[in-house]
């Protein structure tokens, strides 16, 4: 059991890269800690937003809060990364819908699985039962299932639509699964957005974790994107979350079970700065589900249209990307980078990383031919 902190620069490895890969990630590395603007390496991950549309309504979604059109990942744009795939390490789906609804999402899993990619979603859990075969038969790497209660009277309170016992059954089959056929993989994890009404029950939510089979369990803070939400807010909090995160600790060093947990309020290692050191205009690409590129998930600001540019080496290397890459990590910074709450990268020691109510935090959803 190990104490873990999100991954800011480096990727979870679950076999062994080409040497291909091996040269292409020690190069983004390189011009990531460097600052380079201009890349002569290929992104170590490509995310991809399936879809904006989800199928619950969980209590603090951001997208309460906004004008969410619906629109869904275009199989098609695909075509654009070919040429990068003997490059880049993994392929991670998700965004700010349930990437599950895609009506081709094992078609993705395939394409990755064909080119050799690690494959990483993050899921609602809703809908794993009808995608159990397809986890194997892909070889799907990670999963992260949310769940933001130990129980299911928190869980469904929050996570309104989603059952806790339909969910938490649908894991342990895939565990038996993967028990049964002998494979490393899927690496599975649960992960809770901590607020005022259920952070207490982190320590048993390791413990759900255990009795799950699973190999970790993550909390993150809650986003505060309404005012409606403001008495569960965490800022503020740190000497009882502290209690908190060390039970959890111990609870997983018992039963040996990772925990990945933020940093404490105060002990961000970003100190006084606006963010931690961003990476993900080098590590990542990230297309969402209307097309648009951004630097993340979490960002208002689109660069450009993914039809803009002919090649991947065009659009990786545009003046939008480049002009993004020299502002990240200064004072310049884009004004959603100065209020980042991205779970890797947000500084916790700030209040306003916890709280985006007055912030425009999600772009502007376009719902075109193209979707």
């Amino acid at each position: 059991m190990s104490i873990l902190r999100a991954r800011t620069l480096d990727l979870k490895e679950t076999a062994p890269l080409t040497e291909e890969r091996k040269n292409n990630s020690r190069r983004n590395e390189q011009s990531a800690l460097e600052g380079r603007e201009y890349l002569d390496c290929a992104p170590r991950r490509l995310v991809l937003e399936m879809t904006n549309a989800c199928n619950i309504n969980c209590i603090m979604c951001g997208r309460n809060a906004a004008d969410f059109k619906p629109t869904m990942f275009d199989i098609e744009w695909l075509k654009y990364f070919e040429p990068i795939t003997d490059k880049m390490e993994e392929i991670t789906l998700l965004g700010w819908g349930e990437p599950t609804l895609h009506p081709q999402f094992p078609e993705f899993l395939k394409w990755a699985h064909k080119r050799g990619l690690r494959k990483f979603f993050c899921t609602n859990g809703t809908r794993l039962d009808r995608l159990r075969e397809d986890i194997f038969q892909y070889q799907v790497d990670l999963v992260t299932v949310s769940l933001d209660g130990a129980n299911g009277d928190t869980n469904n309170r929050i996570r309104v639509g989603a059952d806790f016992e339909t969910i938490t059954n649908s894991i342990r089959e895939i565990m038996k699964e993967k028990k049964r056929r002998g494979t490393p993989y899927p690496y599975m994890s649960i992960v809770m957005t901590l607020m005022k009404s259920n952070y207490h029950e982190f320590p048993k939510f390791v413990r759900l974790a255990h009795d799950l089979g699973l190999e970790e369990a993550k909390g993150v803070y809650l986003t505060v994107f309404e005012d409606r939400m403001m008495p569960e807010c965490m800022d503020g909090m740190r000497e009882s979350v502290k209690a908190v995160f060390e039970e959890a600790a111990e609870v997983g060093e018992e039963l040996g079970v990772n925990v990945k947990i933020p940093y404490l309020q105060g002990d961000d290692v970003a100190g006084e700065h606006a963010h931690k050191e961003c990476y993900v205009g080098w590590r990542d690409f990230f297309l969402g589900s209307d097309g648009y590129v951004r630097s993340c998930m979490s960002t208002s600001e689109k660069l450009f249209h993914v039809s803009q540019y002919h090649t991947f080496e065009e659009m990786w290397n545009s003046k939008e990307y480049r002009n993004f890459r020299k502002r990240v990590n200064t004072e310049y910074m884009d004004t959603p980078c100065r209020n980042c709450y991205q779970a890797s990268f947000a500084n916790w020691n700030k209040r306003d990383s916890f709280i985006q109510v007055g912030n425009k935090f999600s772009p502007d959803w376009e719902k075109t031919e193209r979707n």
